[in-house]
C-alpha cells in the first residue's frame, strides 16, 4: 500500500487540529509495524480517530465529576461520599484507580499518576511503558510525555498494534474482526458506534 496522503488523513480525520504534523509519522509507524494494507490501515486509523479524538488528545483526561466516577468504576465508588473524595482531582483520582496494576506501586508511589495513558491507543501502567521503551528503543518510561509527540506516539501505537495481533485480524476486513480488535484495545466495546463510523470512513477513503 502506498503511503496515506494528507488529504486521505483530512478525509478520514476532518477535525484533527494538525493533520499535517501527523500523516509523516504515521506512514513511518504504519510502515515499520507492517500496517502495509488498506485493510489494516483503515482499521488502524479508525481505532486510532476514536481513541484520541482524531489526534487531538493524547493525554488521558481524568477529570471526573463524582457522578461520572460511580458510573465508570462503579466497584471502586459505591457510594457518593467515596467517589466526593476523587471529584475533579486527576492525580489522586489516578493514583487510587491504577495503584498495584499493571506494574505500579501502590497509591503513595505516584505511579498511577505518572504513567497514565498516554499517545493514540492509550499506553497505561509503568509495565507497558517499560515494555514499549524496550521495543521502541525510546526512554518513555523515564519521560513519559514523550508520547505526547507526534513519532512516538504513532511508533507506540503502532507497536501496540503490531504486538496484539491486531494486523492479522484486520485482514478479515469483518464487522465481527473489528469488534475483536476494540475489544483488545479498549478492553469491552465503549464507542463502538463512532469506532465503525471511522472505520467505513477509511474503507472508503483508502479503496
Amino acid at each position: 500500500m502506498a503511503n496515506i496522503t494528507l488529504e486521505q488523513l483530512k478525509s478520514i480525520m476532518p477535525k484533527c487540529s494538525e493533520p499535517d504534523k501527523w500523516v509523516d509519522s504515521l506512514n513511518q509507524a504504519m510502515e515499520k509495524f507492517e500496517i502495509n494494507t488498506s485493510a489494516r490501515a483503515a482499521a488502524f486509523l479508525a481505532q486510532l480517530a476514536h481513541e484520541s479524538g482524531q489526534l487531538n488528545r493524547l493525554v488521558e483526561n481524568l477529570n471526573y465529576s463524582a457522578e461520572r466516577l460511580m458510573q465508570v468504576w462503579p466497584k471502586r465508588f459505591p457510594s457518593m461520599d467515596v467517589a466526593k473524595r476523587y471529584e475533579r482531582n486527576p492525580e489522586k483520582l489516578a493514583n487510587f484507580v491504577y495503584a498495584s496494576r499493571l506494574g505500579n506501586g501502590d497509591e503513595t508511589s505516584g505511579d498511577g499518576w505518572k504513567y497514565r495513558g498516554r499517545g493514540l491507543i492509550q499506553v497505561t501502567g509503568r509495565s507497558n511503558y517499560e515494555a514499549g521503551a524496550k521495543a521502541l528503543e525510546l526512554p518513555i518510561d523515564e519521560n513519559p510525555d514523550l508520547l505526547t509527540t507526534s513519532d512516538p506516539a504513532a511508533e507506540s501505537a503502532a507497536h501496540f498494534w503490531q504486538s496484539r495481533g491486531l494486523n492479522e485480524i484486520a485482514d478479515a476486513q469483518t464487522d465481527a474482526s473489528f469488534v475483536t480488535i476494540t475489544k483488545r484495545i479498549n478492553g469491552g466495546t465503549a464507542g463502538l458506534a463512532e469506532r465503525q463510523a471511522f472505520w467505513k470512513t477509511a474503507k472508503s477513503v483508502l479503496s
